[in-house]
C-alpha cells in the first residue's frame, strides 16, 4: 500500500502532473542533501519530517510524506513573462 494516499495528495496540488513535478523535485534535493552530507556543505535542504532510525526510507517516500503534511509548497510561473 502507498502511504500516503494518492487521494490526500492530490487533494494538496492542482493536479496530478503537478503532483508527479512536486514530488520529483523534492526527492532529487533530498537525495542531494545526503549525498553532501560528508561534505560540510549546506546548499540543500534536509527532509522536513523526522526520519525513523530503524529504517530508511526512500527519498520520494520523505517527499511524498512531506506534501501530504503540507510542508512542500509550489508556485506557477507564468511562461510569458
Amino acid at each position: 500500500m502507498i502511504e500516503p494516499k494518492i487521494e490526500n495528495l492530490l487533494e494538496r496540488v492542482d493536479s496530478k502532473y503537478t503532483l508527479v513535478i512536486l514530488t520529483a523535485k523534492r526527492s532529487r534535493q533530498i537525495n542531494s542533501y545526503f549525498s553532501q552530507l560528508g561534505e560540510g556543505i549546506a546548499e540543500f535542504a534536509p527532509p522536513q519530517i523526522p526520519l525513523s532510525p530503524d529504517r530508511a526510507p526512500k527519498p520520494l517516500s520523505i517527499s511524498m510524506q512531506e506534501v501530504s503534511e503540507g510542508l512542500v509548497t509550489y508556485e506557477h510561473t507564468d511562461p510569458g513573462k
